[in-house]
């Protein structure tokens, strides 16, 4: 095969500028008029609506195109990032894959086979497929793509490329792909789409939990797609094949990712998982995590090759990382934590749950009803409670809340309203029924607490914390008594803490505690539940005293 880097000297910005397409249509004009000269030239009934309705486009713009693919960019794929908005493309989870991701992901799979068919499921413009093809040049590819819109991108990019030749593609779902085997391994490499289980069809989700429960698989019914694709991935693949996927990552920590962390430890074979850093944003277009994963189907190997990495240049070599045994995975519930090496905390420092309780803030069942302003006169003054009610206010306070003026309040009515006096008692009635008329007292929370009108605060907690967000939480002193509600969670101590050791306790909290100690999900949140909080090292109390000034 040629090779186009030598033979073309061209500016990429002169390139690029000539190459500029303006609408969907003239994307599709271009791509087609590319594709129709190689050997993947015949489109499926979805794309030749699109290339009824195309653009032409200057011969001019095709050829820039075309050098521009030669040279191993994506222009077709930029302009399809940029045409339709992140909105648009996240109904069918098309979020393109950075370069230097596919490079990786194609360096292991060459480096440890040499397959003779690339399949690339949910392909986008072909990034995974054309990598692949340019590596391995006996390798027959096949690249499977809903959008037509996309497929036709991928034609126009295999062909410009010279591979149309030993090439595939196929517009369709993946789950419903019956390509027949192959002689010699295939690899199964790509970026399965990213879409979360509301948007998927009720039928599906029939089809996985039918397809994972006959296989003696664990499944929920809040899968994302992609746990859809690594199951069809396992239908398809033959002992020996090989895979390498990136995905968000919070299916190492959540429910429903069960279903790919028992594939990896039984029947899928997985070989090494590479995190990249949330805060890296390694999708451009899109606030997400990512996590690598290798395969290999059917290994016997013993354990996986777990890493972090703090961003996507760091993927580079994926056999790099430290060694997990599978019996170890297959016991844990929670993978994340595994990313980091078990070290014993400092001298004098204890776990936080060893010194402190730490509890979810209340949940009234309805926020528009139960939390209003600050000297509300609708309501009785002794059932109005100052609160934190958003964790911004937490984020913003600095470290320490100073006043309870900026807050709101909670609604909190004692659970015998005969404690109230008489015109109290009136303003509460005249509340209860307000409420109970816009729904209040239907809400599934209300409904399980007798009696329905009692939110049951729990008392102010020294230290308020955030649990969620993409930057680790916010550790707050709490010395003006703000109760809080569940966007925080409260800090007790188990024994009494003088001031300044909480001050100190909180001190440390904030400058010891980060991301990873979390669990984190898709668009880069990570949550902290009150048991992982409470395992994070803190000084002890001995230590507290001695550090407190």
């Amino acid at each position: 095969m040629p090779d186009f880097r030598q033979m073309l000297l061209i500016d990429r910005t002169d390139t690029a500028d000539e190459a500029h397409l303006e609408s969907e249509r003239q994307s599709a004009g271009a791509a087609w008029t590319i594709a129709r000269r190689g050997a993947i030239a015949e489109a499926s009934e979805a794309e030749a609506g699109l290339i009824e309705e195309a653009e032409t486009v200057p011969d001019t713009v095709t050829a820039a195109l075309t050098a521009s693919i030669r040279l191993g960019d994506d222009p077709l794929g930029e302009a399809f990032a940029r045409l339709r908005s992140p909105r648009q493309r996240r109904s069918l989870g098309a979020v393109y894959t950075p370069s230097a991701i596919v490079d990786a992901m194609v360096n292991w799979i060459t480096e440890s086979e040499s397959p003779s068919r690339v399949i690339d499921p949910g392909a986008g413009s072909g990034r995974f497929a054309l990598k692949a093809g340019l590596t391995l040049p006996e390798a027959s590819l096949v690249a499977i793509e809903l959008d037509p819109l996309a497929a036709l991108l991928t034609r126009a990019n295999l062909t410009a490329a010279g591979l149309d030749c030993r090439s595939q593609v196929v517009v369709g779902d993946y789950r419903q792909l019956d390509v027949g085997p192959c002689e010699g391994v295939t690899a199964f490499i790509g970026n399965p789409p990213y879409v979360r289980h509301h948007e998927i069809d009720t039928s599906w989700k029939e089809w996985l939990t039918t397809t994972a429960t006959s296989r003696g698989l664990p499944v929920s019914g809040l899968s994302g797609l992609h746990m859809y694709f690594f199951l069809a991935t396992l239908l398809l693949a033959r002992q020996g094949d090989v895979g390498a996927f990136v995905t968000s990552s919070e299916w190492l920590d959540v429910n429903y990712g069960r279903l790919l962390r028992t594939m990896l430890t039984d029947g899928l074979g997985g070989e090494s998982i590479h995190v990249i850093d949330p805060e890296a944003m390694p999708f451009e277009d899109a606030a997400t995590t990512a996590a690598v994963t290798c395969f290999r189907v059917g290994s016997q190997a013993e354990s996986v090759v777990m890493r972090q990495v703090n961003c996507v240049d760091d993927l580079t070599d994926l056999t790099k990382g430290r060694r997990i045994s599978k019996r170890l995975l297959s016991d844990e519930k929670r993978w994340s934590p595994l990313l980091v090496s078990s070290q014993p905390p400092p001298e004098g420092y204890v776990e936080l749950g060893e010194i402190c309780r730490v509890h979810r803030g209340a949940v009234t069942g309805a926020n528009a009803t139960w939390i209003t302003k600050a000297n509300d006169p609708a309501l009785p003054t002794v059932a109005l409670f100052p609160a934190v009610t958003k964790a911004r206010e937490l984020f913003d306070a600095g470290g320490v809340l100073t006043s309870c003026d900026n807050l709101r309040t909670v609604i909190d009515l004692p659970v015998d309203l005969d404690e109230l006096d008489p015109d109290d008692r009136l303003l509460a009635e005249q509340f209860l029924r307000s409420a109970e008329k816009n729904g209040a007292r239907s809400s599934y929370v209300a409904r399980h607490r007798k009696p329905w009108w009692s939110v049951r605060l729990r008392s102010p907690a020294p230290i308020l914390a955030t649990y969620m967000a993409r930057r680790p939480p916010a550790f707050v002193r709490n010395p003006v008594g703000a109760h809080h509600v569940n966007v925080a969670h409260g800090i007790y101590p188990r024994e009494p803490m003088t001031e300044a050791a909480l001050d100190t306790l909180a001190a440390s909290l904030r400058a010891g505690v980060s991301t990873t100690q979390g669990r984190t999900y898709a668009g880069g949140l990570t949550k902290f539940e009150p048991s992982e909080m409470q395992r994070i090292p803190v000084p002890g109390p001995a230590l507290l005293a001695e550090m407190s000034p």
